[in-house]
């Protein structure tokens, strides 16, 4: 017999954890991620005393003789974020303004509201590159220890199988820019610092890829099955579970914003893409690190997600058949995309550049009216791009970047996000599931492909059904929550670009 009373205090002592919990993060995380209006005003007054006496600010936040408005690095709640002195209350974490935000930011909003300006025909300045961190120097033997990361990552993507097609690239890339001497990630000359800076430092070679992305791409079966987009929007719980992660870091001596906070949610997505993108836009400086990490987790899926499934399904549920969905018309593929292009440009233009091109690749395939077009998206400009992109991010794995505790703590960050939205992916199936009926049950191990790592988190979920029962094939249905997850990413970074993109 069910025990209802312990049933109905489970409930409530889990409903009253997750209430303490919101209100915990709510409640610190202003402090913790972004500069409050009282300590910008501290901070004037020190940036004030610094000009006055001739000394560095830096100096007196160490000292603390500030007398008139004693800031110092402190600990905890208390530290000041270097590089948030000057931030007010636009940058804290209000949920209502937030809400505003994502209001003003609408399509409709900005049609009815705003006017429209004619773009200049030439600039009368020249464009401002991205500032980069500056990560100092390491010493030579470091070069070393990234030299067998780089043969280590080879050698997983050849040996292991972990997907070849990211992996050499980049531990080719990883090698090759660590040779000393060899200066092939230096400018103006250097082979791998071009390839960087003229599309992987930018949101030209993410927009390729999502174009590419978009001609591959069958959203067949999550047409056939719409309940499963629910599925790839709980995997997103790991991209804003990261915002509690990043505060949880600052407490223990690490500086991130809210903004460098943003950049690292989306690595939860298992989106290389999107993480660059987002990066760009919110914070540059941490784009080299955001996507190494971010590549290097979208292919190590076939290694970290396995155990996650198998920890948080039951053989019973591993062991659920789904039928194959319905064959889906080409009248409703055909539409398909052009009904989430228009939303998006109602609701959320700033997800628009990925969600536009995801779009456009995937309209022309599923039109056939160009197939040689589509073709080209889907093969040579997508082989192309791949090559060179995933060369890009190799580049970036120096020393002076990656063996760091701020680049650690972005990795750490980013494996939590993603195993985050893993769970969140299985558990929201698993969720389903109480209320479906008997013959019309999920298969929770489709939950965990709602990552955007396309289609490698769905071949994985069908792995490991098959290593269950052979005669069991979910890779169909796993590819529903696999395109449901490369939308929502792209939403959850029109929603972060929407909140913070106009305050840099």
């Amino acid at each position: 017999m069910i025990d209802l009373n312990n049933t109905f205090k489970k409930k409530v002592l889990g409903v009253t954890l997750a209430i303490t919990a919101i209100a915990f993060v709510l409640s610190t995380g202003s402090k913790v991620l972004a500069q409050t209006a009282d300590a910008s005003v501290n901070a004037d007054a020190t940036i004030a005393e610094a000009t006055a006496n001739d000394t560095t600010v830096e100096d007196l936040l160490l000292t603390g003789t500030n007398d008139a408005a004693p800031v110092s690095n402190g600990h905890g709640l208390n530290r000041v974020i270097k590089g948030t002195e000057k931030w007010g209350e636009e940058h804290n974490i209000n949920p209502l303004k937030f809400i505003q935000n994502i209001g003003k930011s609408t399509g409709i909003y900005q049609m009815m509201n705003q006017k429209k300006v004619a773009p200049k025909a030439e600039f009368k300045e020249p464009i401002a590159e991205s500032p980069e961190k500056d990560w100092g120097q390491a010493p030579g033997w470091q070069s070393l220890i990234m030299i067998a990361v780089g043969f280590l990552i080879v050698y997983l993507a050849v040996g292991k199988g972990f997907e070849p097609l990211l992996l050499i690239p980049i531990g080719f890339g990883t090698i090759l820019v660590n040779i000393v001497g060899a200066n092939m990630g230096e400018l103006p000359d250097g082979m791998l610092a071009i390839i960087y800076h003229a599309g992987v430092g930018n949101e030209f070679f993410p927009m390729l890829i999502f174009m590419g992305i978009g001609a591959m791409t069958d959203f067949g079966p999550l047409i056939a099955n719409p309940k499963t987009a629910i599925l790839g929007g709980a995997a997103q719980f790991g991209v804003f579970f990261t915002l509690f992660g990043v505060a949880v870091m600052n407490l223990f001596g690490l500086n991130y914003n809210i903004m460098q906070a943003c950049a690292i949610g989306i690595i939860g997505g298992a989106d290389g893409p999107t993480s660059i993108y987002v990066s760009g836009k919110l914070a540059p400086e941490l784009m080299g690190v955001i996507a190494v990490a971010a590549y290097s987790y979208m292919a190590l899926v076939p290694m970290i997600q396995p155990p996650i499934m198998k920890l948080l399904t039951s053989k019973k549920e591993r062991l659920i058949k789904m039928p194959n969905p319905r064959a889906v018309p080409r009248m409703e593929k055909v539409l398909f995309p052009l009904m989430l292009l228009i939303l998006t440009i109602l609701l959320l233009p700033p997800a628009a550049p990925l969600i536009g091109m995801l779009a456009f690749g995937n309209f022309v395939k599923e039109s056939g009216a160009a197939q040689r077009l589509s073709k080209t998206m889907e093969n040579e400009l997508m082989n192309i791009v791949s090559i060179v992109l995933s060369l890009g991010v190799g580049s970036q794995m120096t020393p002076e970047k990656i063996i760091k505790g701020e680049s650690v703590g972005i990795i750490v960050l980013g494996l939590v996000a993603f195993a985050v939205a893993t769970a969140g992916g299985l558990l929201m199936a698993k969720l389903m599931n109480v209320f479906l009926p008997k013959d019309k049950k999920i298969n929770p191990l489709i939950g965990s492909a709602g990552v955007s790592a396309v289609p490698m988190a769905a071949r994985v979920a069908n792995k490991v059904g098959q290593s269950e029962d052979p005669s069991n094939f979910l890779l169909m249905n796993a590819m529903g929550p696999n395109v449901a997850g490369v939308i929502g990413t792209a939403m959850a970074a029109g929603v972060f670009i929407a909140t913070y993109g106009g305050l840099r």
